[in-house]
Formats: structure tokens, C-alpha cells, sequence
């Protein structure tokens, strides 16, 4: 903070000495200025404005001897094509300056419908997660991992599932936003968790023999460092031995912020005797440095791959080398929405040998698993 107080201090000099004549500069709070062009005609000449601000932050800002390093985000609306008052303004600015924030920040970016569009379905999904959890909506469905030799199911994915009272069931697509807010992504995260081991104590307390059961972990619950332990506990209080739990992670959590955090959780946890499956494997950057630096257990072989893999002779080379790359390191390989014969024969001639899909089976409710555990 003490040097951030300077360099605002500058900055705003700065843009006081470069503004048009009629322009007001106004600081909203934080490192958040606000600009007020007078007289503007068109986009291009705000744009030009906009660009003469951004370079401000380019020029070296020192502070105790040291130059402070900084970025410059803009969102732009414009009178009276966005809206006709100050307050209307202000918000299409905002939309377009959170806009370009989550394209990953820096640069300018001008409000359009669009955007506004879709900050009112991403406000609406986030509403609709506080519903979820609220109500108590969440219905775990269980989709079927299968031998592709035999056809004989070898585990489940456990797949969110929750139920609208007026639209009947619904996917996580519907409340994808959610898993961005680590307070929501938490409280969607336990209540799953706690409903997917219910069931599997259930299973057992009917004398049905497990199978491994899969649960995805959204990357924002690992931002804070207690992720392992909470889910410990809430095995041991449904007494669910270890061996029958795979955690699934993306490959993207590996890459992000709080990667320390993952790495520290996910040693614990596969000390604890619980596996690690590394899904969507081959649509990141960093993939085998992840295999090499994290204690991965099973990779999944991603939805996209699988669907092209008959006809695109180069995917079906990338999943062979993907299958190869398996068996060295003594890894599991599983294959992702299987929807053809066709796909899964030439899977099992790459050499992966467990796939799931609706070729298979699409994730069922619980009970209609437990009646595959009873056969």
C-alpha cells in the first residue's frame, strides 16, 4: 500500500496533463479512475483517448529507489448509443472493463450488448448456485466406467446433477460461473461430496461391493489450504475406505494461482491411500511436466480427442502416444464420451482399455448404480 498511494498520485497527474480540455478524472475507490470525455462523436476518437491513458502506465514510476511495475485495464461506453444516464454509463463501462479482466487483463475494450448479455446470465447462474445449495437441490448421478473388452463396469464418475422444481433435472453447464467464486464452488463441492459418500455408505451398508468411485474437485476449492483435511474428515465420519475414492482435478489447476496449495493437497491425500485422476490430459500446456511433478494416478483422455480419433489420423496418433506415455509410467488411461463402436475399437487399438460414454451409459441416479453394484 505505501507504494501503491505514489504511483496513483502519479498516475493521476499523468492523465490530468494527457486528458482532452473538457474531460473530468475522477478516482471511483482502489486503483479505479474514472473518465468523462466531452463532445465525442464516434469510437474511434474515445478509442484514441483511451490509448493515450493506457501508455501513462508505461513510462517508469519509481519509489524508494525502485521502479514499480504496473498494467492498465479500460472498459468504454459511449453516450448516447449504451445508455442516456450517468448511472447506465458507468455500468456498461464496468461490464467492459470485467470483460477484458477475465480475458486476462491489460488493454481496452469497448462495451457492446453482448457483454452486458452476458453478465446477466453469469449473475443469473451464480443466483441460480445460491438456489442449489440453499434448497438442497444437488441429485449425484453416477456414470459407468467400463472394461472395452468385456463391456463389465469397473467404477463410476460421480457427475452434478440437481434438480429445477419447474425444468426437472439439469448439468453443471447451467451453473458453470459458480466454480469461478471460491465461497460457492466450496459450498457446491462439500454438499456433493457429502451426498456421493451417503450414497456409497448406503452401498455398503446394503453388503453390495463397492466400486471406485471418481469426484470431480472444482480449481478454485484448492485456494485455500485445508482441502485435503476437510475431505479426510468427511470420509472417516462416513467411514469409506480410501482405496474406493479418486479425486479428479483439470489439468488447468496445475498451471494456476495457488498451485502450491493443489501440490501440498494432493500429496496428502495420496499418502492417505486416495488417487489422483488427471482429466481432460493433452488440452493444456504443461502436461507431462504435471505427470512428472504431481502424484497422478489415472489420466483421461479428453472428450474432444475420443470424437475425432476414427477419422483424423493425426488424433488417433497423439492418443496412441497418450496411451504409451501410460503404460511407461505405469499409469491408468481412461477415455471420455465414447458414443460409437467404432470409437471405442480404435481406443482399445492405441491400448486404452476403460472408457466411459453413452455407448456405454449415460450417469444414472443412485439407485439405478446400486442395481449394476448388485449384478
Amino acid at each position: 500500500h505505501t507504494a501503491g498511494d505514489p504511483l496513483l498520485r502519479v498516475l493521476a497527474k499523468r492523465l490530468t496533463a494527457h486528458l482532452p480540455p473538457k474531460a473530468v478524472l475522477a478516482r471511483l475507490g482502489g486503483d479505479e479512475f474514472a473518465i468523462v470525455v466531452n463532445d465525442v462523436t464516434d469510437e474511434a476518437e474515445l478509442l484514441r483517448v483511451a490509448e493515450q491513458v493506457r501508455v501513462q502506465i508505461n513510462e517508469p514510476i519509481h519509489y524508494a529507489s525502485k521502479v514499480i511495475n504496473g498494467g492498465m485495464s479500460i472498459g468504454i461506453s459511449l453516450f448516447p448509443r449504451d445508455a442516456r444516464v450517468a448511472a447506465g454509463l458507468l455500468e456498461c463501462s464496468d461490464t467492459a472493463l470485467n470483460d477484458i479482466k477475465a480475458a486476462g487483463r491489460g488493454g481496452v475494450r469497448m462495451f457492446s450488448r453482448d457483454m452486458h448479455e452476458a453478465a446477466e446470465a453469469a449473475a443469473l447462474q451464480v443466483a441460480q448456485a445460491h438456489l442449489i445449495v440453499r434448497d438442497d437441490l444437488i441429485v449425484p448421478h453416477y456414470q459407468p466406467k467400463v472394461n472395452l473388452h468385456t463391456g463389465e463396469t469397473v467404477g463410476f464418475e460421480a457427475l452434478l446433477r440437481w434438480n429445477d422444481p419447474v425444468q426437472g433435472l439439469q448439468s453443471p453447464a447451467t451453473v458453470l460461473e459458480a466454480f469461478k467464486d471460491y465461497e460457492l464452488a466450496t459450498r457446491i463441492g462439500d454438499a456433493m461430496q457429502t451426498k456421493v459418500l451417503a450414497d456409497m455408505a448406503r452401498w455398503i451398508e446394503q453388503g453390495l461391493t463397492l466400486l471406485p468411485v471418481s469426484i470431480n474437485v472444482a480449481p478454485v476449492e484448492f485456494l485455500r489450504d485445508d482441502f485435503a483435511e476437510r475431505f479426510l474428515k468427511r470420509l472417516a465420519q462416513h467411514r469409506i475406505p480410501h482405496k474406493y475414492i479418486e479425486l479428479e482435478i483439470t489439468e488447468y489447476v496445475l498451471g494456476e494461482r495457488g498451485s502450491e496449495y493443489v501440490a501440498r493437497a494432493l500429496r496428502l491425500l495420496k499418502k492417505a491411500g486416495i488417487r489422483i485422476a488427471l482429466d481432460d490430459f493433452g488440452t493444456g500446456h504443461s502436461s507431462f511436466t504435471d505427470l512428472r511433478d504431481y502424484p497422478v494416478d489415472c489420466i483421461k483422455i479428453d472428450r474432444d480427442f475420443v470424437q475425432r480419433t476414427p477419422k483424423d489420423k493425426s488424433i488417433r496418433a497423439i492418443v496412441k502416444a497418450m496411451c504409451q506415455l501410460a503404460a511407461d509410467l505405469s499409469l491408468d488411461i481412461v477415455a471420455k464420451g465414447i458414443e460409437s463402436q467404432e470409437q471405442s475399437l480404435v481406443l482399445q487399438t492405441a491400448g486404452c482399455f476403460i472408457g466411459q460414454g453413452y455407448l456405454f451409459a449415460k450417469a444414472l441416479p443412485a439407485d439405478k448404480a446400486s442395481e449394476i453394484l448388485r449384478r
